[in-house]
């Protein structure tokens, strides 16, 4: 994953200015990461496009001629909004040539995310999955308003259309994900629960307790890369075709040896998931979707491209060396 984006260091630009440059940005960035990643849908994407923001904000701000900006956040937004609209077009041609389903890469999300920016209907793999089919300027829209609450008026400003154009954008947009998918949001504890019966079916094999979890209609989605043997190229529909791939690929696993399948649980997208592992080695993320009742799964998403998972990676290393510290002999805190 691209570390461009990553906060800038106060010390590397000397001077009040650049102090204050610096503090305001770092004090919206995550507001902006979670508006281009759900612009986008790849982290690495949205940290360049972090990064060009911090470049356009660092040289207005040193620009003694310039008229002082009087909304920072504004400006902020406007600058990665458009950014990210550029940007959108070599994204699509990635997506075009990518072998098999495209998912988006996964976000280790906080358990608690409380604030605005990190909402979970912000970064939920079924929502970025239904605004794929949208077009760039519907789902800079959408995002905007929908999920951040920005007023048409407003978002008129930064895409330099009419607020009449961003509202007929805005209608066609929400029109189109409501149809495809219903608003509602499972329970985090239940959501855990089914998570963890459904892992512990699959990796054991179990064919009638995966039956018994699916809905009729779920669906499968594998983003392998082209990386992944057995992955599916294609998505997978109906409970008995995805309950038997499960199964087939837990014991071709087993029977071709590299170790068995784990999986420990994090926030992935705001959503309790999956972290899989094979032999110990993170394998891949499995996020689930919920039929309105929460006792079904009505989809499954896999993204196990190790391009994909270097986020998932490194909060892994980050929280296994945050238990290393605290479970050391001299840590204050650690047990004895």
């Amino acid at each position: 994953m691209s570390d461009a984006g990553t906060a800038p260091d106060p010390h590397s630009h000397p001077g009040r200015a650049s102090d204050e440059a610096t503090e305001v940005y770092v004090r919206h960035r995550e507001l902006l990461f979670s508006i281009v990643y759900g612009m986008l849908g790849t982290v690495a994407d949205t940290e360049d496009v972090l990064q060009e923001a911090w470049l356009s904000w660092a040289a207005r701000c040193r620009d003694d001629a310039a008229r002082p900006v009087d909304h920072p956040r504004g400006y902020l937004v406007r600058v990665a909004v458009n950014q990210a609209l550029a940007r959108q077009e070599a994204v699509r041609r990635r997506k075009e040539a990518y072998l098999g389903p495209w998912l988006p890469e996964p976000l280790v999300t906080a358990e608690d995310a409380s604030e605005p920016a990190l909402r979970a209907e912000s970064v939920s793999v079924a929502l970025l999955v239904v605004l794929e089919s949208l077009s760039p300027l519907e789902r800079a829209v959408f995002v905007l308003h929908e999920v951040f609450g920005y007023a048409h008026t407003e978002i008129a400003g930064m895409l330099g259309r009419t607020p009449a154009a961003v509202r007929q954008l805005g209608h066609r947009a929400r029109r189109h994900v409501r149809a495809r998918r219903p608003r509602y949001r499972s329970d985090p504890e239940v959501q855990r629960r089914v998570t963890e019966r459904f892992v512990a079916a699959t990796t054991h094999g179990d064919l009638s307790a995966l039956l018994e979890l699916l809905a009729p209609d779920v669906t499968m989605w594998n983003d392998g890369g082209g990386k992944v043997p057995r992955a599916s190229r294609r998505p997978l529909y109906g409970s008995d075709k995805v309950a038997r791939f499960l199964v087939g690929v837990a014991r071709g696993a087993t029977g071709r040896g590299g170790g068995r399948f784990g999986a420990h649980y994090r926030t992935v997208n705001g959503t309790p998931s999956a972290v899989l592992t094979r032999g110990g080695e993170l394998f891949g993320v499995m996020v689930l979707e919920l039929t309105p009742e929460g006792d079904r799964v009505r989809a499954v998403y896999t993204v196990a491209n190790p391009d994909k998972l270097a986020h998932v990676r490194g909060a892994e290393a980050g929280r296994n060396a945050h238990s290393d510290h605290h479970d050391h002999p001299d840590h204050p805190r650690s047990r004895p």
